[in-house]
């Protein structure tokens, strides 16, 4: 049985390495983008993706929220885990979305993943 696949959108590289770290620990095969333009490409690749986490600043032009948005519209059902070190005012109003709030543990990263997806 394949693993659960998951999309992290990180600029901060040293951030996506052990984000994906922690994740495939967890046993998730975790695709890695470094922006919006990359994450889109790894979107369109054969196969489902359980969830998306974005950070919501990223550089490029579009932010995570716009990233979340233009990927819904050919995966409306994409749970999205939101990660930022500002509030949120948009946090909250789709059940598929999760913010949690930077600094965090990995654990509260693994604890959201769960939350959405369910164990690997």
């Amino acid at each position: 049985m394949a693993a659960t696949r998951l999309l992290v959108v990180e600029d901060e590289f040293l951030i996506r390495m052990t984000l994906s770290e922690v994740l495939a620990d967890d046993g998730y095969d975790v695709v890695e983008a470094g922006d919006a333009a990359e994450a889109l490409e790894a979107l369109k690749s054969p196969g489902e993706f359980a969830a998306m986490l974005t950070d919501i600043q990223l550089p490029g032009g579009m932010d995570g929220r716009t990233l979340a948005a233009t990927a819904r519209q050919a995966r409306p059902q994409l749970p999205v885990i939101f990660m930022s070190g500002r509030p949120d005012p948009d946090a909250g109003h789709n059940p598929l979305d999760v913010h949690v709030s930077k600094p965090y543990l990995p654990s509260t990263i693994s604890a959201a993943v769960r939350k959405l997806v369910g164990a690997a």
